[in-house]
């Protein structure tokens, strides 16, 4: 098999070969890219394997693109990586690898082509291309990755246990390649990852979660959850997420399995959005329910307060897994502290005063958290689900309403503690805070409008109830704000 053609359809691979000419080296492309080829996928990413020093080849290939290209390396790794337009290559010389047995850093010694794809994690990832004038394009397939792709497999090249003996993120690696691709692990290589689950604790916990992520943002990440799941692993890395799995039964009545219920969930949201945050939220959405599963004689399961204490272990899961506790983490947070919200509006009725918190506490997070509510409708009841959506349609046309009308989204108090302080002559206390919360209270029950001119006569009659005096009239303090002269004032 030749992919000549394919090859010179990208000038990159022939200034390659010029360049590996130049050296007297043979040179291949290796890895995902070839893998690529015959799945149809785009990849911008090329590894290049040659038979002699990959930093000399980068510096070549370098020098033939011209002056602004950059070379840079990785002398630790023996590797070098150049960029060329949208496209990175990567270049190393073929190598063959040994491991200690606490360590996934292996010790390093050159070696032939062979030695190269004999260290490859699998099978489809093993594949090479020629870039030698004498076979220029020829298929390099010495463990049938070919078939593999057709038969939509996922094998090691070499015995499984000593592949992920030498590197177990190779097991997480197995399970992202299956969920990315809809591919089938082996039989011996799942067995293998079953029985060697363990071997990840030597693995740190970035690159755990670098490929667990790469499996939340899978078209069907739910396969890939799966499959953690019955190989062992996810009770390894993520053992909060599996105490949802399981049904229990009292008096005849039991609950919906909340594992799986999330995976569909979080099937459902990855319809809509590929936002890694919002899948997360889906992930976690129902966190608690383990922790706050209660039976009642006459109501049967409940799990009441599993959305705020799910929203209380979001930081702490964040910071376990490495994820960021930043904004993102906040957002997650805000989605689960939130994904009721909705739902109890579309059951219980909606009021003006509801919409306005709602909007107010969502934020610029509403759209996000429609997603998630609407994706946390799973019931097989196809009445209740046409009922429920049909009542968030409601809920949005009204927020939309309201929304246009009151401008709350992202609200806060054109009266700020600092204006407060400034009227009342006050210093940071707890006056100051009560005033901005009454005042923030009479904005969302719809008491005031939030415009400068009712906002400041509201905090002048709380100040009162208060015993304070203002020193300060409005016009004072309106430099304050960035709220130009209203009307209304």
């Amino acid at each position: 098999m030749n992919f000549r053609e394919s090859l010179q359809k990208d000038p990159i691979f022939e200034v390659i070969a010029n360049a590996a000419s130049d050296l007297e080296i043979d040179a291949y492309v290796i890895g995902g890219y070839v893998r690529d080829l015959f799945l149809d996928r785009p990849n911008k990413d090329i590894d290049v394997v040659c038979l002699g020093s990959g930093i000399a080849l980068a510096e070549k290939v370098a020098s033939k693109l011209g002056d602004n290209v950059y070379v840079s390396f990785f002398k630790n790794f023996g590797t070098a990586q150049i960029k060329s337009g949208d496209i990175e290559i990567e270049f190393v010389g073929a190598r063959k690898e040994s491991y200690r047995y606490d360590s996934r850093k292996p010790l390093v010694e050159d070696g032939s082509l062979e030695d190269d794809q004999n260290r490859r994690d699998f099978t489809i990832n093993a594949l090479g291309i020629s870039l030698n004038k004498e076979n220029f394009g020829q298929l390099i397939d010495p463990f049938g990755g070919v078939e593999d792709i057709k038969r939509k497999i996922i094998r090691t090249p070499l015995n499984p246990e000593i592949t992920f003996s030498d590197d177990p993120l190779r097991m997480m690696r197995a399970v992202r390649f299956a969920s990315q691709l809809g591919f089938d692990i082996d039989g011996p290589t799942f067995d293998a990852i079953s029985s060697m689950k363990d071997r990840i604790g030597i693995v740190s916990q970035e690159r755990i979660t670098d490929e667990l992520n790469k499996i939340v943002l899978s078209k069907t990440p739910s396969y890939g959850f799966k499959l953690l799941f019955y190989t062992g692993l996810l009770q390894i890395i993520f053992p909060e997420f599996c105490e949802l799995q399981g049904v229990e039964t009292h008096d005849g009545k039991g609950h919906k399995d909340n594992f799986y219920h999330t995976l569909q969930v979080l099937d459902n949201v990855a319809i809509k959005s590929s936002d890694l945050w919002l899948r997360w939220a889906a992930i976690l959405h129902d966190i608690a329910k383990p922790a706050t599963k209660r039976f009642h004689p006459k109501i049967g399961w409940s799990f009441h307060g599993h959305e705020e204490l799910g929203a209380k272990m979001t930081p702490n899961i964040f910071r376990k897994l490495k994820l960021p506790l930043d904004g993102k983490m906040r957002m997650v947070k805000k989605l689960v502290r939130l994904h009721l919200r909705p739902i109890a509006l579309a059951k219980e009725g909606i009021s003006d005063s509801a919409l306005r918190r709602l909007l107010f506490e969502a934020g610029e997070d509403l759209e996000a958290l429609m997603i998630l509510c609407r994706a946390d409708i799973t019931s097989k009841d196809s009445n209740k689900v046409r009922k429920y959506l049909a009542n968030f349609d409601k809920v949005e046309e009204m927020l939309v309403e309201l929304e246009e009308k009151d401008k709350l989204r992202n609200f806060q108090p054109v009266i700020t503690g600092e204006i407060i302080m400034e009227v009342f002559d006050l210093k940071p206390s707890r006056e100051v805070g009560t005033i901005k919360l009454a005042l923030r209270e009479a904005v969302l029950e719809g008491i005031i409008p939030n415009e400068f001119g009712p906002s400041f006569e509201f905090i002048l009659n709380e100040g009162a109830k208060l015993n304070l005096k203002p020193v300060k009239t409005k016009e004072d303090v309106r430099y304050l704000t960035e709220i130009p002269k209203l009307e209304n004032n």
